[in-house]
Order: structure tokens, then sequence, then C-alpha cells
């Protein structure tokens, strides 16, 4: 579905991704491991297209849409939830919803709403309370759900736990399995290396925006690396 193929991508002069390939297939659970500055936003930042590569490629479908606008990679089904969730405050929870839709006609965001708060029925009691009034817990649950208004084949998750306490974190991760079994394809990146590679059925890990390892689930975690850098 996704080839990220020796994609280098700077600010400025800095060299945040150096040389980064990985892939995902339909129906695949994909995460990214690192530390913080490791390069994994700038990953997700660079294939949905905020961000340029300096050299490489990036193909979707067999596809290169490295010069493609995100808005239309939207379109095309794969969509991003932003680290720090990026909500709108002053909006309810069901305008966030809404504009989570703008791609749809109109007369269908009403019910897409509908279903893509299925799972996250937390948000359905709370559809007219300001976005900004939510839990962080809940905040990224609206995050994910107003990622899911276009119904993406490819879903890219930015550090999904931050800031949130170990309960909220398996809440989410909960959901996100939840839409994972549903058919939805998910890249995900995070700090949490526990959580991400438990979600995982294989994994990347990022040290310094250079790719330092790779592998299943189960070789992940007798990595010598992972173990000595994120599992303690």
């Amino acid at each position: 579905m996704l080839r990220v193929q020796n994609i280098s991508t700077y600010y400025g002069q800095i060299c945040a991704l150096d040389n980064v390939s990985l892939k995902i297939e339909e129906n695949e659970a994909v995460s990214v491991i690192g530390a913080n500055g490791a390069g994994k936003s700038t990953l997700l930042k660079t294939i949905i297209g905020e961000l340029r590569p300096k050299s490489g490629d990036i193909l979707l479908n067999g596809q290169s849409i490295i010069h493609e606008k995100t808005f239309k990679l939207v379109s095309r089904g794969m969509t991003l939830v932003p680290e720090g969730r990026h909500v709108f405050p002053l909006l309810s929870v069901w305008d966030n919803l809404i504009l989570g839709g703008y791609t749809l006609p109109a007369k269908e965001r009403q019910q897409r709403a509908e279903e893509v708060t299925e799972p996250f029925p937390i948000l359905r009691d709370r559809k007219n309370q300001l976005a900004g009034l939510l839990s962080g817990g809940e905040q990224q649950m609206l995050a994910i759900a107003r990622a899911m208004m276009t119904a993406p084949k490819l879903l890219l998750l930015d550090e999904p736990s931050m800031g949130l306490s170990p309960k909220l974190v398996l809440e989410v991760y909960d959901k996100i399995t939840e839409l994972h079994m549903q058919g939805t394809t998910i890249l995900l990146v995070d700090q949490n290396a526990e959580m991400a590679i438990d979600f995982c059925s294989r994994g990347y890990v990022l040290m310094a925006g250079r790719l330092a390892g790779a592998g299943t689930k189960e070789e992940l975690k007798q990595s010598e690396i992972v173990q000595r850098s994120y599992l303690g």
C-alpha cells in the first residue's frame, strides 16, 4: 500500500530524516518507535505532504505522491492524526467532527459523524460540549474520530499516548486496535515503545533520523537495541 523509499528530509540545513525506507501493506498495523527528536513526526509529515523530501520517493498504491498536496492525499484515502491532537477547542465535539468531513457532500457528514462515534460513545454523550473542555484522552479520541470522517484506508497516528495517564493510554490504544480490527490500515509513531510494539505486527526503530532496526513484534521485543534503549 505505502512505500517510503530512501527519503531524506531537511529543516533548512539540518537533516531530520536520512535515507529512511519502510513499507506498510494493506490491513497491517505498523509502528515506528524512537526517542523525542528521532524524526518520527517528520516522517509522518513527509508522508502526508506537509514536508517535502530532498531526495527519495513515496509511493501510495504504486504511484508517487511526493508532489501531491495534503488535501488530495486525504481524498485518496490517507489522513493524519497529528501530535498534540489539535482539536478546535471553542467548537463543539460535533462541529469538530463535521469539519473533519469537509471533503464529503454536506448531506453525508451527519451520517458519517454518527458512524465514526460508534467506537467512541463518550463523544456522542458530549456532542454539544466544547472540545476544549474534554479530557486529554477524550480529545485524543475526538481527533481520531475526526480523522475517520473521510473513511481513510490508511490512518497515520502521531504520538497518540503523549500527555495521557496510563489508564487513558490503554483506553486510546483499545480504540485504535478496534479501528484496525475493522479494517483500517494503521501506521503509528510513539515514544511509548512498549505500547507501540504490542500494537503492531511489524515495526521500525528510528534514531537520530536514521533507521536503527526493523522486524516483527517478537523480533523487536528481543532486539538488543530496543531492550537497551526503550524497554529497560
